[in-house]
């Protein structure tokens, strides 16, 4: 079999000190941005000219140095974090009683498995040895679920705070170009990324070394334990991404259908009372929201592998750099995107406007690439030349230049996933370029074109998925599924970070606004905000792509702790589970939808209701009530991230306890392939109907000028359509991946009940 080059203590060693390294470079990042000042003392102009400028304001320039600016711009960014903190906070109110209660479910159904004993059991897949008792098997894997859960919403928070610190320090930056401008919500985005990577892994090293302390060498239920982790992470993530969902499409849809289409103001206009609601919901939702959403997928890819990994040889032998593999690829992955980002901020200089999305594209591009290497050298040292894999109740033969295949061809498929939706959601391309056109004859012919490009979307990153599932599993079973998965997030700091940006630069562009500063400068932090959003929908397509690979080793996983040889679709019980999971996504976004609806409604009614009551609102002299806006949002997204959370919670809990475990393995395979093909085009059709709105306010080309300008009926259409794709693509859509993988990891975690005490009815009846 061979042993790994790596020693066990060197492992021991290199994780913990790969993670500091995240965080270290996350607080540079931070004290780098919190260089710009929100005061209004003039800055020394440098005589540096990096990034294609020099330090003079536009405002000197054009002989309109408002100091005042400044000040106001603090103002509005004071606001708008203290109504992302204040939703943040009242949500974690709510969703903290839901964790409680949870835990002790957890702790109530895996206890119970055998009646709470104290004595060791005989081991699920080893029977000749004895593993740790069932009561304390619940008790860890409780603690391990309450610390993902925490990590997650501490994870959301952090994110939110940072670009609520980061997106008037933007703004201003902008005044001295668009080189500038970038750097600083470039960097920012990077704190996130970072800090939340080497936190996720961190924390799950910690936590399997803490186990190990009781568990010693029984790493089957150690590991299995530590499934908790991924479901508190994912639980979590579900209720930020439907609340700041909920929260940020209701504010977008009342501003923009009363603002623009009726009022024939522009976005982000101060007049608009919905215009700081709208701002709050872009760092709750687009950053919250995303950075819990792809805590949840990593620490679930981690937890899958490693549970497949403690019952193949890596496990058996406690060869323990071999399990490590999946923190291994993590650490390697925070080293890469360190350098990677370098690239962005300190070797290349933007110096206009159109190099902006090819920098954001090198950098998947340059992480991707540096990335293979470092799996390469990974597999290398840490892998044994040969091994087993657990493979559905036999021992599987694998190669360690087999499990190298395996996560690049995640890391890869994931690069395609990123491409193609860039392709269909940018405005540089043909396919948003047509769904533009199509505004010429109305809205209706908008919302066609629109929808059929989400669903042509599709078909390149089901293949890619496809593929990468055939050779992963045929090369090293499910581990190697769940290894792919971790392929593709391996360069989460990267991707967190272009991610993080975009929402960043968005609200940078409002405060611009707001604050009254030149066209030029909104012009400037537009051009950053359009880059951002394609970078955003390309976000959503690695978090929608990793999540089936994710949900997919978890289900694997799923079956093999349920005992269950095989999963006959054919069979009546698998087959109505089947048919029932396929609707879940279904019921799921009509609920979320219609969560966004019904809170839009009431926003539309206020901002309407204040344009027609404040006098001299339209003319800029008296100010509009921005709070009321506020509170409508904050409740509505809290009152309506219930139901759409309990349905995903409580599923896989009623399925397995009274239909059993076939059924529930039925359920997932049916919500998983339903499920992503839903997400992917509900994702792009919104990202293209925004981008199409964006290319027509631009007006950078001949064919754009033909259809704008900005209150043309074209453009009209344009709103239109975008109106309909924000819930489309910021909450129905990314909300839709963490159904899939939530309902597989929490039928991992409560597998031992279902498999002992599960199929009430059918042993009724």
């Amino acid at each position: 079999m061979g042993e790994a080059m790596l020693s066990d203590l060197l492992t021991e060693i290199l994780i913990p000190v790969a993670a500091v390294i995240g965080i270290v470079f996350s607080v540079v990042q931070w004290l780098l941005v919190s260089r710009v000042k929100l005061s209004s003392d003039r800055q020394q102009p440098s005589n540096s000219g990096k990034n294609g400028y020099s330090d003079y304001l536009i405002e000197e320039e054009e002989g309109i140095n408002d100091q005042n600016v400044v000040v106001k711009c603090a103002e509005i960014q004071n606001a708008i974090s203290e109504g992302a903190t204040s939703f943040l906070f009242t949500e974690y109110q709510y969703v903290g009683i839901f964790m409680i209660a949870f835990a002790v479910l957890v702790f109530l159904f895996l206890g119970s498995v055998e009646s709470f004993s104290t004595k060791s059991q005989p081991c699920t897949y080893s029977k000749d040895k004895l593993c740790k008792p069932a009561l304390f098997n619940a008790i860890f894997s409780t603690v391990s679920f309450l610390l993902g859960a925490i990590t997650s919403l501490f994870s959301g928070y952090l994110g939110m705070k940072i670009a609520t610190y980061a997106n008037a320090r933007t703004t201003l930056e902008a005044r001295k170009g668009v080189g500038k401008a970038f750097i600083t919500a470039f960097r920012s985005g990077a704190v996130m990324g970072f800090l939340l990577a080497a936190n996720g892994l961190l924390v799950l090293y910690i936590i399997i070394n803490l186990f190990k302390l009781y568990y010693g060498d029984d790493w089957e239920g150690l590991f299995e334990a530590i499934t908790g982790y991924g479901l508190g992470g994912s639980s979590m993530a579900l209720f930020g991404r439907v609340g700041g969902g909920i929260y940020t499409k209701a504010a977008d849809v009342g501003a923009d259908l009363v603002g623009k289409v009726e009022r024939n103001i522009p976005e982000d206009d101060p007049r608009n009372p919905a215009v700081i609601a709208d701002n709050v919901g872009d760092n709750v939702g687009d950053i919250a929201g995303m950075g819990s959403d792809l805590f949840g997928s990593y620490a679930e890819s981690s937890c899958a592998a490693l549970v497949v990994a403690s019952i193949s040889s890596f496990g058996i032998n406690h060869d323990f750099t071999a399990m490590c593999f999946p923190l291994l690829i993590s650490s390697m992955g925070i080293i890469v995107c360190l350098i990677t980002t370098l690239f962005a901020t300190d070797f290349f200089e933007i110096k206009a406007v159109k190099e902006i999305e090819p920098a954001l594209k090198n950098q998947l591009i340059i992480s991707t690439a540096l990335m293979t290497i470092g799996i390469a050298f990974v597999s290398w040292i840490a892998l044994p030349s040969s091994f087993t894999i657990f493979n559905f109740g036999a021992q599987k033969h694998v190669k360690n230049w087999e499990l190298f295949f395996c996560v690049a061809i995640g890391l890869w498929a994931g690069l395609v996933i990123g491409f193609v939706t860039e392709y269909f959601t940018s405005n540089a391309y043909s396919p948003v370029q047509d769904v533009a056109d199509s505004c010429r004859t109305g809205a209706a012919t908008n919302v066609i074109f629109g929808l059929a490009l989400g669903y042509k979307s599709v078909i390149i990153p089901i293949f890619a998925i496809a593929i990468s599932i055939f050779v992963s599993f045929s090369l090293a079973a499910m581990y190697g599924i769940a290894v792919a998965a971790l392929g593709m997030l391996s360069t989460i700091a990267t991707g967190l970070a272009i991610d993080a940006y975009g929402p960043i630069s968005d609200n940078a562009g409002g405060i611009a606004e707001m604050a009254g500063m030149s066209h030029r400068i909104r012009e400037r932090t537009d051009a950053l905000d359009a880059a951002g959003n394609t970078t955003a929908a390309i976000g959503k397509g690695f978090a929608i792509g990793s999540a089936a690979l994710v949900s997919l080793a978890l289900f694997g996983a799923f079956v093999s702790r349920a005992a269950i040889s095989t999963v006959d679709v054919l069979t009546p019980k698998v087959f109505i589970g089947l048919i029932v999971g396929a609707m879940l996504p279904y019921w799921f976004s009509a609920m979320t939808m219609k969560s966004v609806g019904s809170a839009a409604l009431k926003m539309v009614e206020e901002v309407r209701r204040q344009f027609n009551t404040i006098p001299g609102l339209m003319e800029g002299t008296t100010k509009p009530d921005y709070a009321t806006c506020v509170k409508i949002s904050t409740d509505a997204s809290i009152k309506e991230m219930i139901p759409p959370g309990a349905l995903v919670m409580l599923t896989p809990l009623i399925v397995g306890t009274f239909f059993g475990v076939e059924t529930l393995s039925g359920v997932l395979a049916g919500a998983l392939v339903s499920g992503v093909q839903i997400a992917i085009s509900a994702s792009n059709t919104g990202g293209a109907w925004d981008n199409a709105k964006k290319y027509i306010e631009a007006g950078a080309s001949e064919h754009a000028r033909t259809l704008g300008p900005k209150g043309s009926d074209p453009h009209k259409a344009a709103v239109i359509g975008d109106t309909i794709g924000d819930p489309l693509k910021d909450t129905s859509g990314p909300s839709l991946n963490i159904l899939i993988k939530l309902m597989a990891v929490e039928s991992l975690v409560f597998a031992p009940f279902f498999a002992r005490h599960g199929g009430l009815l059918f042993k009724i009846f």
